[in-house]
């Protein structure tokens, strides 16, 4: 299936490693011509020459930090005087602390906010003006499942996530006239170093060990493992194409069936 995405540019934020990374090359494997974003330089160069080499594709790393409105605006302007054009953001890049609300600071609910959902807002504003000019494109939101499964340990992703849903359909209804879907992925556990990261958090959080935390995960999903960042760069790719030309305002999870009780 041609999915229509020779020669269209898009920008992949978080685009360094795990499921941006994917993503990253998702694109460039149907023959689009990809920008990704991260805060580190090394590992961000490191992913786009990986990227370039295996599909034989242009891939620019931009690095910027995306609590910060003004990198969020020079990548996305960056991108589009290297390429000439913006037809795919992806807005990818953002985790939040996890814990619960009697042990979560200020700065840790800003923390959330200025990355997962914040980040989003910045990078949306900054591409729509060019996707209005150039008439129409497509913005995909990698959010995740706590936003419409929220939990307990997970308070403050549970709310970000749920802003950057809101966030989605607002725009979607808004835009979609001028030819601009916006929709959204909700994974739930994805192998990725961050899912480390949050497993080791849960176990401290519960108090068990890594190992038993994991199986809890694993044991809250109907398909008995955890989900791969290839397979939501899968579905990514699919929605940002022009396959997906009836596509705007919705709303994918993508979590085996999870069931977070489980997990508590």
């Amino acid at each position: 299936m041609d999915l229509g995405l020779g020669g269209k540019v898009a920008l992949v934020t978080g685009g360094s490693k795990g499921i941006g990374k994917a993503v990253a090359r998702g694109l460039a494997r149907e023959g689009a011509k990809v920008a990704i974003c991260a805060r580190s330089r090394a590992p961000l160069e490191q992913a786009a020459e990986e990227i370039a080499r295996e599909m034989g594709s242009e891939v620019f790393p931009i690095s910027g930090d995306l609590t910060r409105p003004e990198d969020a605006q020079r990548v996305v302007d960056a991108t589009v005087q290297h390429f000439g054009r913006l037809d795919v953001l992806v807005n990818n890049a953002g985790s939040a602390p996890g814990g619960e609300i009697l042990n979560l600071t200020e700065e840790q609910w800003q923390q959330a906010l200025q990355l997962k959902f914040m980040g989003h807002v910045r990078c949306s504003k900054a591409a729509i003006p060019h996707m209005l000019k150039q008439g129409g494109g497509r913005i995909v939101n990698i959010i995740g499942n706590d936003g419409i499964k929220p939990v307990g340990f997970e308070i403050t992703p549970s709310a970000a996530n749920a802003a950057d849903i809101a966030l989605t359909l607002a725009l979607a209804d808004q835009y979609g006239r001028h030819n601009i879907l916006v929709n959204a992925i909700n994974p739930g556990p994805v192998e990725t170093e961050r899912w480390d990261q949050i497993v080791r958090g849960i176990a401290k959080m519960q108090g068990i060990s890594a190992e038993e935390a994991q199986r809890k995960a694993i044991r809250s999903i109907p398909l008995g493992r955890i989900c791969t960042p290839e397979e939501v760069a899968d579905v990514a790719v699919f929605v940002a194409s022009e396959r997906a030309s009836f596509m705007n305002g919705a709303l994918i999870t993508l979590d085996g069936g999870q069931r977070k009780a489980l997990l508590e």
